[in-house]
């Protein structure tokens, strides 16, 4: 799309697994040594469905279930998710110059706090957080446009949804933000086919190449 076809925005949201927090993190083929082909086939699919953006909490079968629980837990505790690349300055510059931002994920509370909770100045710069999987607004998972409904009402002054940018990593929350009407910003995971980021209305490498005057954001010192 033609950068003059760009929108005047005047809130944001953003989606946080692979985009705000990297989640290139062990897995149970590293975290279990010798790796084991149930940890093997676990990692696969949990790698498939980020890529895709599916809710992998929701995903989980119940030996992952079981191992999370009884061999991971106090592993993944002590983890410290780094944020992803040109993240930090982007948020602390929107939040400087005071527009508004939140979070629309589908992690569960407890992920959600576990992935958060040694980065909680970070996450105190946005408006508000919705969390997908335990809203009462939130009836469809993505692709469906509830999360970004709802996390957009919950603004103070509830803007329209055409104000509203969207950042993505995934191709389920591409379609997500197109069926709420906004613009999106996609960041993919480069092992995706580039084809399943044609829908968005931009599609970067990494935040860093994000200009923000180009959706009538204030512009980056």
């Amino acid at each position: 799309m033609a950068p003059q076809n760009y929108k005047p925005v005047t809130h944001v949201i953003f989606d946080m697994d692979g985009l705000l927090l990297d989640e290139e993190m062990p897995g149970p083929e590293t975290i279990l040594k010798p790796p084991t082909s149930a940890s093997q086939s676990i990692q696969q699919q949990l790698n498939l469905d980020r890529q895709l953006g599916k809710s992998y909490e929701l995903s989980y079968s119940n030996d992952w279930q079981n191992y999370f629980s009884n061999c991971c837990f106090g592993l993944f505790t002590s983890l410290f998710p780094i944020y992803s690349l040109g993240v930090d300055r982007i948020v602390r510059h929107l939040h400087k110059h005071r527009i508004p931002i939140a979070i629309a994920t589908s992690s569960k509370k407890s992920s959600f706090d576990l992935k958060t909770k040694h980065h909680q100045e970070f996450f105190d710069l946005f408006h508000h957080i919705v969390l997908g999987s335990e809203d009462s607004l939130v009836t469809k998972s993505k692709p469906a446009p509830d999360i970004f409904l709802a996390c957009a009402s919950r603004f103070h002054d509830a803007p329209s949804p055409e104000k509203v940018l969207v950042f993505e990593d995934a191709p389920n929350g591409v379609e997500a933000a197109i069926a709420a009407g906004m613009q999106v910003i996609m960041i993919p995971d480069p092992r995706i086919d580039p084809e399943l980021s044609a829908k968005a209305t931009l599609s970067l490498m990494s935040m860093e190449e994000f200009q923000p005057e180009l959706f009538g954001l204030p512009k980056l010192s």
